[in-house]
């Protein structure tokens, strides 16, 4: 018996391709990990190293055997369960009261961030529509997504490089994660109106799908949150979180997201609703999120970037107009978010160090910009040749932060702007005791 038959099989073919994406990840992580890259860099390059761009260019047998076509439905399903449950937990670190009370500082930025790569990607849409994009998409789908695809901060790999970068209790840290989030929930909010536009057939259609999500967005608000409220009350311990709360929760989980999916924007919509709405009090939410974590990260995800791998075609990219046209979308890509983000940070009163550190922070894209490029290349919005260039530019923008950000941000002026440590108050005098131990307590008085 061949090495390659038991691979004709569909389950031990899944187990094979769920080893090596795996462990192609770890691997590459280690390396990325030794170049203070984030984990994320090593899975996109992962999964790009797995598909078409290499594995299939250059060991097509390999890659035949281990990927063939007609085995992907599964991977694709899979991934797609880990990217619902990524959303949830992505939802279940938005802290919705961080939000409120910090608004009023990082609007300005967050809108800023959003709107200037917004309105460049628009505008790149007018330029690139007569060679990469589709005659059958109407060019305002097209030109939408593609602000929206310029306009998303990645922000769970954005609190990643500010925790290894010593700047969550910073300034700057604050006011990115704040301004991060508030950013990515206004940008998620575009992209389902875009989502909704590409599937309606006209008009009527749209505005009847963006009605439902409103409606929907308001009655999870409205009606679900509270109601998660005070059944959070009687289960917010950490041991509370017995197998039926998680089932439960996991429940609700994907009833959303399958509301979501049938109004007719996406099931990772309703993913991340229902984790922003959970309450967070008590530690119930945490330690939930700690018990998927792990699989989600360490198996699911990697699933989800080699999908997306498999699906980037980079030698699409074969003349040199089409490398320049790719140089054009990062150029437009970096030049919205960091001038954006730094011009909006220095009118609010930081330095003109602090607003290009931002800027930099803010220009990350990574897993979240992948998510959405899939979204579109599922719905037909985008052509397999700007999917590509645009996996190039969430590579090259995540890449480049972290090295740029040391160059912007030295380790000098992060040490400056850290909170000293908490002094200690000296231990409170009390009366001197004495514990005696008796055998009876009826002992007790006469020993007194």
């Amino acid at each position: 018996m061949s090495f390659a038959e038991p691979l004709h099989d569909p389950f031990p073919r899944f187990l094979a391709q769920v080893a090596v994406i795996v462990l192609t990840a770890r691997v590459l992580g280690l390396i990325a990990k030794r170049f203070a890259q984030p984990m994320v860099i090593a899975e996109i390059v992962a999964g790009i190293l797995l598909g078409p761009s290499f594995l299939g260019f250059f060991f097509p047998e390999v890659a035949a055997t281990l990927f063939p076509q007609g085995s992907l439905e599964a991977l694709t399903l899979v991934s797609q369960l880990g990217l619902v449950l990524f959303m949830f937990l992505v939802g279940l670190e938005l802290d919705l009261g961080m939000l409120r009370r910090q608004a009023h500082a990082s609007v300005t930025i967050s809108h800023a961030s959003i709107l200037a790569p917004f309105g460049l990607g628009c505008v790149l849409a007018y330029a690139l529509r007569n060679e990469l994009s589709d005659p059958s998409v109407p060019f305002p789908s097209f030109a939408l997504f593609l602000g929206a695809a310029m306009s998303i901060t990645a922000f769970p790999v954005l609190a990643r490089i500010l925790s290894e970068q010593r700047l969550l209790r910073t300034k700057v840290g604050s006011m990115a994660i704040t301004s991060a989030a508030v950013g990515d929930a206004l940008a998620w909010c575009i992209l389902a109106f875009v989502v909704a536009a590409s599937h309606a057939t006209g008009l009527r259609s749209a505005m009847v799908t963006t009605a439902l999500t409103l409606g929907y967005i308001a009655l999870m608000f409205g009606a679900v949150r509270p109601l998660l409220a005070r059944v959070g009350a009687r289960v917010s311990r950490p041991d509370a979180l017995t197998k039926n709360a998680v089932a439960g929760v996991l429940l609700l989980l994907f009833a959303s997201s399958f509301v979501t999916e049938l109004i007719g924007i996406h099931a990772l919509f309703g993913a991340f609703l229902f984790g922003a709405i959970l309450p967070k009090g008590g530690g119930f939410a945490r330690t939930l999120a700690d018990k998927l974590e792990e699989l989600v990260l360490v198996v699911l995800l990697p699933l989800f970037f080699a999908y997306s791998g498999l699906r980037t075609q980079i030698h699409l990219l074969d003349t040199p107009h089409a490398w320049a046209l790719c140089a054009l979308v990062i150029a437009v890509a970096c030049l919205g978010k960091f001038g954006g983000t730094a011009l909006s940070a220095r009118a609010t009163g930081l330095t003109w160090r602090e607003s290009s550190a931002l800027g930099v922070l803010m220009n990350t894209r990574g897993l979240m910009e992948l998510i959405v490029l899939n979204i579109g290349l599922d719905l037909g919005v985008i052509s397999p040749s700007l999917f590509a260039m645009l996996v190039v530019m969430a590579v090259v923008t995540t890449l480049a932060t972290s090295p740029i950000l040391r160059l912007v941000y030295p380790a000098g002026e992060i040490e400056s702007q850290l909170p000293g440590p908490t002094p200690v108050p000296p231990p409170a005098k009390r009366p001197f005791t004495v514990l005696v131990c008796v055998a009876d307590a009826r002992t007790g008085p006469g020993l007194v």
